[in-house]
């Protein structure tokens, strides 16, 4: 078994953002020589994600809505006396979670017909790192 490992960095212009990243990973599993394991995608940072799902405008919108109504970005948060402001980011960061697997087959990602990977930005515009961790024969 080997493994083969990528960091990329991400300094939003938006303090929400969702990047889709599924080409940058398909690179690093083919960069690695690895045939037959998995590829760890992970945010490096306590206020961001990655999560697995379609890049469709709608659905993005939805999963906008869905988080503001679950961790509000204006709420008071007791995280907030701690002279932060991004309470709402670290309760996100749950709810989507920081890390994905997915795995790989014949050198590839094996991703689902309208599975695409994401990175999670919710309390951006600041430098903020990736791990890309490919582990396999």
């Amino acid at each position: 078994m080997k493994s083969y490992t990528e960091y990329f960095w991400f300094n939003t212009q938006k303090r929400i953002e969702y990047i889709r990243i599924t080409d940058k990973v398909r690179e690093v599993v083919k960069k690695s020589g690895i045939k037959e394991g998995f590829a760890l995608v992970s945010a490096m940072h306590i206020t961001a994600g990655v999560f697995v799902n379609d890049n469709e405008s709608g659905f993005l919108n939805d999963l906008d809505e869905m988080l503001e109504r679950l961790a509000p970005m204006n709420a008071h948060y007791h995280h907030h006396h701690t002279g932060e402001d991004n309470g709402y980011a670290h309760l996100r960061n749950i709810l989507v979670h920081h890390q994905v697997i997915v795995p790989v087959t014949n050198g590839d990602l094996d991703l689902g017909p309208w599975q695409e990977i994401f990175y999670a930005e919710f309390d951006g515009q600041r430098r903020k790192r990736l791990i890309v961790k490919v582990i396999g024969e």
